[in-house]
């Protein structure tokens, strides 16, 4: 049955690479965790079985700006799905609420937040076929996005004793992955290690010197192709989508700042392809399900390996091959010991600093960028040559770095 939804439902004739064990371990009520990289086809995990197994899956995920566009698509595919956040409408919440105790739902999407605020009791009044938790990394203190609204999900197990849990995530150490299983109580979980290399990436480091100028090269260059803009600063990328409008590309801002009608208007003429590029700080980005986008730019260097891992995750979901630019200077590289150092708590402020010293060596090495990613992540890369990064394609600019 499941090769026949796989094919009906989601227009595929085989499984990607991990997804069937899965989806297996999960129809058999067995808990799961994957860690697959971005356009590994996460989704399709819970998915699938959520249309097979008798109940609603239950899928927890940090970002309510997303759950409408995710709903949305799954409803496209003939998936009875909804979702309960701050953005429903009272009438909204109750036909929701009403379909769910009704039986009349594959997916309902929650945001941990809601949870939080009581709603695992009236849960309890539907028939729960699973629970998958998405961006399980938040749960983590030792990942690089710990949300504390997540930890109510270590209440799972003992709340629902008995149901199987999905926990999903495309960046964790091994540090990380085991305090995931911890911390969700999951019992014998089939565990599923994809690999992190995504071979048609290339990792390119430049010395920055003048960020707009090189910014501009740069997508004047791949002028056809869709790219995202990362700045550190809400004011840095007000001031490089106008840079960018001024001469010449059509380029939208996207930062929490923002009102969320414009965030939301700017996100979608992107997705649209209405607008090819976009400037964004980090609060743009997770979860996005743009498979065209050939360029990632890094305006300024990212707080640490896992944060550069899934942004530079969201190039090249099509397969085809894509760029990814970070521009360095140990001008940033103060301006983050800074802001660590404003931080109170000492082991807080300790395990940020060895994961800025990560991303610096990660950065200023001459050593191939994938072998390094790889090897952050616990994996060994069996090529002395990657053939898709500054180093190994000799590229990489040489400079005193004294």
């Amino acid at each position: 049955m499941k090769l026949e939804v796989l094919k009906k439902v989601f227009g595929f004739n085989e499984f990607r690479p991990h997804q069937e064990e899965i989806v297996d371990a999960i129809l058999a009520g067995r808990d799961a965790f994957g860690v697959m990289p971005t356009g590994g086809g996460k989704s399709l995990c819970f998915q699938l079985p959520a249309i097979i197994k008798d109940g609603v899956c239950v899928v927890v995920s940090p970002l309510i700006a997303l759950m409408k566009d995710q709903v949305d698509a799954a409803r496209q595919n003939g998936i009875k799905a909804a979702f309960l956040n701050s953005s429903s409408t009272p009438a909204e919440r109750r036909d929701t609420l009403d379909s769910l105790f009704a039986g009349n739902l594959d997916l309902l999407y929650v945001a941990p937040e809601r949870l939080a605020a009581g709603f695992l009791d009236q849960l309890k009044r539907a028939k729960i076929a699973f629970f998958a938790v998405d961006e399980a990394h938040c749960i983590s203190e030792w990942g690089h996005d710990f949300r504390p609204d997540y930890l109510v999900l270590s209440q799972l197990k003992t709340e629902f004793p008995g149901i199987p849990i999905g926990a999903f995530t495309a960046s964790a150490t091994e540090k990380v992955r085991s305090d995931i299983v911890e911390r969700l109580n999951l019992v014998a979980p089939l565990i599923v290690n994809a690999s992190f290399d995504r071979p048609n990436l290339f990792y390119d480091v430049d010395r920055k010197s003048d960020a707009e100028g090189q910014i501009f090269k740069i997508v004047k260059s791949m002028s056809d192709e869709s790219g995202i803009i990362y700045r550190g600063t809400r004011a840095k990328v007000d001031d490089t989508a106008a840079f960018l409008n001024v001469n010449g590309i059509p380029a939208i801002p996207y930062h929490a700042g923002m009102p969320p009608e414009d965030r939301k208007k700017n996100q979608d003429a992107f997705n649209k392809d209405e607008v090819k590029v976009i400037v964004a700080t980090i609060a743009f980005g997770m979860g996005i399900d743009k498979s065209n986008v050939r360029y990632i730019i890094h305006g300024e260097i990212p707080k640490n390996i896992e944060s550069y891992y899934q942004e530079t995750g969201r190039a090249g979901r099509d397969g085809v091959p894509a760029r990814c630019v970070l521009l360095y200077s140990a001008g940033d590289e103060q301006l983050q010991k800074y802001f660590i150092s404003q931080v109170e708590d000492e082991s807080e402020r300790k395990r940020r600093t060895q994961q800025l010293s990560d991303i610096v060596r990660f950065a200023t090495s001459a050593k191939c960028r994938r072998r390094a990613i790889l090897n952050y992540f616990g994996e060994e890369y069996p090529k002395d040559d990657c053939g898709a990064c500054d180093i190994c394609s000799g590229d990489m600019e040489t400079c005193d770095a004294t």
